[in-house]
């Protein structure tokens, strides 16, 4: 169904969103609508048959009838309008409320000087006596009172305007008890008049006193105040929304014609080449056409350590090219690029409502009419025990004021804001306020093999040469035949190969033997490589010690490759895909945290079995379609488990979307991805560590702010209504109760924002921040060995690196950490009087 989402102006508390939401459901098109205090946004879903311009004008007429302000938002995210929308409203909802909160003190100060200086031994020459001069003082009462009271005039516009309609709000509440205030001094004033008119001064003297112009003042300035430090500490929660968008830049600069030109974001196409300089944000994604540089991808994974990427490797829109040059074909432009998915998926887990909100949406539906009558019970029953009527009115106001609806309404979505945005910074993407909560519930955990638990890229394991022959024997003659296939299992052995620098020799009569093996000729004789049955039926004798040897490497999983040359066997090749970095250590801190944790796969068994045996995994299933998988998850959650999936397959994509969480890797099929509840930007299993942490940091925090704000409205609104005067003599003025209301909702938000400060740490974060990069570097020049021991000296001479120069190839090997740059290596190779190819 079509999207569509608003901006909103003027809502206040939780009232403010229930009224809204049922104004918009009852519009016929109308299918699903969701309002968010926190960000003031409406997102709704509508028929497919009905106009998109004739929905948007009929939503925003509802809303205006609602009483409040309903502004489209633009779906361009690239554009700079865009951008900034959400940091905009913020801040000049901000500004405005300053501005307002000023203008009331302007008023306020004079008033509370005038009526609260002589109580605290401050007696000014200017000031009237309200003893000798009673009319001056209330008159002057009277005139203070009104600064606060047209600056905030839309407490009464809009808190009536909603009472009117029968969906009171904390305005509403703010206006009656203000306006209680002030007619009821407007009272005194009349009284006065009459008392002084008629003589009796003395008494007049004694009303002077009654006056409840400086608690409306009072209430109205400390309001303001409040939600000015409201809305700036909300502005805060917004910060990783906003530092996302910001690093979008507004302009590329691609190659036309032989030329680089700068142009707009928004007019670079798929297969556009854009340049990335040192110093650059990536506008777009996209595959390394030309160059090398290492890239920070921190924005978008929370991994602090720079990425060598060269031809064939991917650049996401948000990585920041650290050093030298590169140009990158482009992939995926506009929305489909990866910084704006990560905005996407933010903004709709922020407009998306968590499951315990639900708890507070029907109390805060009833909150402020239950308040209305809590607050005229509390006067009647004071009149009707003989209390004065000055008395009755305090604790009506007091009841009023001190009710707070929007804490209610803040405690879920602020702490899901703020855990979001920690979540992004970490390379953890929820698609919605859901998977935030229930991760933390997760007690089973099915982990794919192969992408998951696994890299994915088969690597050599064993190298048996037989007697009499040596490994790079078997190696060389292996990747000469190897290099000509598109197998991956070849690939393993080339890779292998040119890791031990072993020279490839000329393979002709290259033949390929679909699903069995390779044969060419080498050094002029003829050269085999495939299964065991593949070299028997080309005349190979095959001892059985091999085929034992063979049938003990396969029983671990192992796929094994028989190598032959001059018609004898030359030895065999074990390959097999192998462990993530710190998948064993991440498998072990989730399983000490009390996760049973499941292998899942469509391979073998055997394979399988010896991956979970070096993972340290109990369980395994094995050879699993897809609906299989999908139906395990099933039944581990009718026993009453909450489930979790982790997969980066499309056949992982069922089994994602019935977990009760189902998380994909970032590297995934874009259908896992699409069936996914978190996205892993990282391609580190230790990222479920963090994961979990966040999602219990994030409930806690709700549940924090949940009971505050209760116990703030229980224990409040008794004591505003005086229930423990006659026993204790407490009683709360509607100054205190309007202080306590603005710093209620403050509390609630500045206690998420603590959550920007948890520690997402993981088993690996120590090894991770020393582990060495790797550069390959070309270099011209180089001549004999004393070229390649000179080149070698003086890079070995640079702090925190090793190098290994090899002469045939020209080529540098060299291992260094992130304090040490591609340049800083150039500039080494060619003070030592040589150059630098690539």
């Amino acid at each position: 169904m079509p999207n569509l989402t608003f901006d909103i102006k003027g809502m206040s508390c939780a009232a403010c969103v229930n009224h809204i939401e049922q104004r918009v459901s009852r519009i016929p098109a109308i299918k699903t609508v969701q309002v968010q205090l926190l960000t003031n946004k409406m997102t709704l879903q509508f028929d497919e048959g009905q106009s998109q311009a004739v929905v948007t004008k009929t939503v925003m007429e509802a809303v205006k009838k609602a009483g409040y302000e309903a502004l489209p938002t633009s779906t361009n995210r690239t554009s700079k309008s865009s951008n900034t929308t959400m940091t905009s409203l913020a801040e000049e909802a901000a500004s405005v409320l300053w501005q307002r909160f000023l203008f009331s003190l302007a008023g306020w100060l004079p008033l509370m000087i005038m009526n609260m200086g002589p109580m605290i031994g401050l007696h000014l020459p200017w000031l009237p006596d309200a003893t000798t001069n009673p009319m001056t003082v209330a008159l002057l009462n009277a005139l203070l009172t009104l600064p606060p009271v047209w600056v905030n005039r839309n407490y009464f516009t809009a808190g009536f305007r909603a009472l009117r309609q029968g969906a009171p709000t904390m305005d509403s509440l703010v206006a009656v008890g203000t306006s209680a205030a002030i007619l009821y001094g407007l009272y005194v004033l009349f009284k006065l008049a009459t008392l002084l008119e008629t003589g009796q001064s003395t008494l007049a003297g004694h009303w002077v006193h009654q006056l409840f112009f400086e608690s409306a003042a009072t209430i109205l300035t400390l309001v303001t105040l409040g939600k000015y430090l409201e809305a700036r500490s909300k502005h805060k929660t917004t910060a990783a929304i906003t530092g996302l968008m910001n690093l979008s830049p507004k302009t590329a600069t691609v190659q036309q014609n032989g030329e680089e030109v700068e142009i707009p974001v928004e007019a670079v196409e798929k297969g556009d080449k854009v340049v990335f300089k040192a110093g650059q944000t990536a506008p777009v994604d996209g595959v390394v056409h030309e160059g090398h540089a290492y890239v920070d991808e921190s924005a978008l994974t929370g991994e602090s350590l720079p990425v060598l990427k060269q031809i064939g490797d991917t650049i996401r829109s948000g990585s920041v090219c650290k050093d030298s040059y590169l140009v990158f074909e482009a992939t995926h432009v506009g929305e489909e690029a990866t910084l704006n998915q990560i905005i996407r998926l933010m903004e709709a887990t922020v407009a998306s409502k968590a499951p315990v909100s639900r708890l507070v949406d029907r109390i805060s539906r009833w909150f402020v009419p239950t308040v209305l009558v809590l607050a005229t019970l509390t006067m009647v029953g004071w009149l009707l025990t003989g209390h004065p009527f000055e008395f009755a009115l305090t604790t009506g106001i007091a009841v009023l004021v001190i009710a707070c609806p929007c804490a209610l309404g803040l405690a879920t979505p602020v702490a899901i804001m703020v855990g979001t945005g920690k979540g992004a910074a970490g390379g953890l993407l929820f698609k919605s306020a859901q998977a935030l909560e229930l991760a933390h519930q997760v007690d089973t955990l099915f982990l794919d093999k192969t992408g998951t638990l696994t890299t994915g890229r088969p690597i050599v394991k064993g190298l048996y040469p037989v007697e009499g022959q040596k490994e790079t024997t078997l190696l060389q003659v292996a990747a000469s035949l190897e290099r000509l296939s598109t197998h991956p299992l070849g690939k393993a052995v080339v890779d292998k190969a040119q890791a031990e620098n072993v020279l490839l020799a000329e393979t002709t009569s290259f033949n390929v033997t679909v699903g069995a093996g390779l044969s060419g000729v080498i050094q002029g004789e003829k050269a085999l490589i495939g299964k065991e049955d593949y070299l028997k039926t080309e005349g190979i004798m095959l001892e059985e010690t091999w085929t034992t040897l063979a049938t003990k490497q396969a029983a671990q999983g192992h796929t094994i490759l028989f190598v032959a040359h001059k018609g004898s066997l030359l030895g065999l090749i074990s390959i097999a895909d192998s462990l993530k970095t710190g998948a064993k250590e991440a498998v072990h801190h989730l399983q000490q945290h009390g996760r049973h944790i499941i292998l899942l796969t469509g391979d073998r068994l055997e394979t399988a079995n010896a991956i979970a045996a070096e993972a340290g995994i109990s369980r395994v299933e094995a050879g699993l379609t897809p609906q299989e998988k999908q139906a395990l998850i099933e039944a581990e959650q009718a026993k009453g488990h909450k489930v979790a999936m982790v997969g980066d397959g499309i056949n992982d994509a069922p089994a994602l979307a019935a977990a009760t969480v189902g998380i994909a890797m970032g590297k995934g099929t874009d259908i896992a991805l699409e069936s996914a509840d978190v996205v892993l930007m990282r391609d580190d299993l230790n990222s479920l560590l963090a994961l979990f942490t966040l999602s219990r940091h994030v409930m806690r925090t709700i549940r924090q702010n949940l009971f505050w704000a209760f116990f703030y409205n229980v224990v409040g609104i008794p004591l505003a209504a005086g229930l423990f005067y006659l026993s204790t003599g407490w009683l709360l003025s509607p100054m205190i109760a309007a202080a306590a209301m603005s710093l209620s909702s403050v509390t609630v938000v500045l206690n998420a924002l603590r959550l920007r400060g948890i520690k997402l740490h993981t088993s690996t974060d120590h090894t991770q921040t020393n582990s060495p990069m790797k550069t390959i570097v070309h270099i011209e020049g180089m001549s004999c060995h004393h070229c390649s021991n000179t080149v070698e000296k003086a890079l070995t001479a640079l702090n925190g690196v090793k190098a290994s120069v090899d002469l045939t190839s020209g080529t540098a090997t060299v291992e260094h950490d992130s304090s040490v740059t591609v340049a800083d290596l150039k500039k080494a190779v060619e003070a030592a009087g040589y150059s630098v190819k690539n």
